[in-house]
């Protein structure tokens, strides 16, 4: 069974920062495209940024220049970075993964979901 799990959530005053990690574990065996959706009350779930195993990025246009998606290919974990956080970007975080388990099979995976709240 794959799993991701998510960390790094809170509550944080606008112009703050926050470091997002998701680790995918259980029966893995590899890991493509790894990605953080959000979703805020009333709106539909959105994507904020990805990457591929070799590094390339995607980023939504409201978080370019403020966020950054990384990740670690031997613990299969993204990270994200988010810097000069604003209101707007309160929402529930998900991490989603593009995971081949140890059987051969592919299917998307979701995390739990962790709260980011901007606000003073």
């Amino acid at each position: 069974q794959v799993q991701l799990v998510e960390s790094g959530g809170g509550l944080v005053q606008p112009g703050g920062s926050l470091r997002l990690s998701c680790a995918a574990s259980g029966s893995v065996f590899s890991v493509d495209v790894m990605g953080w959706y959000r979703q805020a009350p009333g709106k539909q779930r959105e994507l904020v940024a990805a990457i591929t195993p070799i590094g390339s990025t995607n980023y939504a246009d409201s978080v370019k220049g403020r966020f950054t998606i990384s990740r670690d290919n031997a613990e299969n974990t993204v990270y994200l970075q988010m810097n000069r956080l604003k209101p707007e970007d309160t929402a529930v975080y998900y991490c989603n993964g593009d995971v081949v388990d140890d059987k051969g099979l592919q299917g998307y995976y979701w995390g739990q979901g962790t709260q980011v709240t901007v606000s003073s």
